[in-house]
């Protein structure tokens, strides 16, 4: 019995999952800031400086919200050895790429729709652990999914995307909220995987729409 017991527990335990999935999440939005970075003329450190902020501001500024401190960061070395060496391989990789043609934007923007899914899902997650209203992690998961991308357009001097018509917000809350609900009648992970592909999907067609139409 106590094998069985230790046996549901480990299976049960999705602290390993959000763990990984927050690893991910950091690597695609810190690529995006690198991107973003180096469209705006950045130098290696500010490349570097933008993607550790965009990579870990949504999610600390979650933490600091349901008063989850230290935030998860501080706690956890690896997601700043993942921020930081990410934003180094991409501001070289960004510069390498032709000038013109929109190839560094969309790269920018298809990262962003990978970060968006994930970073929602896991704040919404993170919520849900810490006891909050479902509506409150909804919320909390769209504040995980945002945050990163606003601070890195704010400070490359660049209108948020969540102000234009790309619905990124509304996506974030959308797929937050089939989350949720989600869990009512299937297991997180399958729920997590299922909505993560149709939330990215989703912001990657808005995007190629976004692009015929200029």
């Amino acid at each position: 019995m106590d094998f069985l017991s230790t046996l549901y527990a480990q299976l049960t335990d999705f602290r390993p999952l959000i763990a990984s999935l927050t690893i991910c999440a950091t690597a695609v939005m810190a690529a995006s800031a690198a991107i973003q970075a180096v469209r705006h003329d950045f130098d290696l450190f500010g490349a570097i400086a933008l993607a550790v902020v965009t990579a870990v501001g949504g999610g600390t500024l979650r933490d600091l919200l349901i008063g989850r401190t230290p935030v998860f960061w501080m706690t956890d070395m690896t997601y700043l050895a993942t921020a930081a060496p990410i934003g180094f391989a991409f501001f070289f990789i960004a510069r390498r790429l032709r000038v013109g043609g929109g190839n560094r934007l969309r790269l920018l923007l298809y990262f962003d729709a990978i970060g968006l899914s994930l970073f929602t899902l896991v704040g919404a997650s993170v919520a849900l652990a810490a006891e909050t209203h479902p509506i409150i992690a909804i919320i909390l998961g769209c504040v995980t999914g945002v945050a990163g991308g606003v601070i890195r357009d704010v400070l490359c001097g660049v209108q948020p995307s969540i102000l234009k018509e790309d619905f990124t917000a509304t996506i974030s809350l959308a797929g937050g909220a089939v989350y949720v609900l989600a869990l009512e009648v299937v297991d997180e992970t399958p729920a997590m995987a299922a909505i993560f592909i149709v939330m990215t999907i989703v912001r990657c067609v808005v995007v190629r729409l976004r692009e015929r139409g200029t």
